[in-house]
């Protein structure tokens, strides 16, 4: 679990906006995703360490 006061500090690499957590579906690889408010990129969490690299991103979900 990331502490809140991680998610305080992170924001998005692409467009500097807030993240916020949200639960993986099954089959994702990731135990939950950090999706950016602002450009709707979601960034994988795992072994509950953000990976935080637009590289590593998965477009916004429709």
């Amino acid at each position: 679990m990331i502490s809140n006061d991680l998610l305080a500090i992170l924001v998005c690499p692409s467009c500097k906006k807030k993240v916020e957590p949200k639960d993986a579906a099954a089959g994702d690889n990731a135990q939950m995703w950090l999706v950016c408010t602002g450009c709707g990129l979601r960034f994988p969490v795992r072994d509950d360490i953000p990976i935080m690299l637009v590289e590593e991103a998965a477009s916004a979900k429709a």
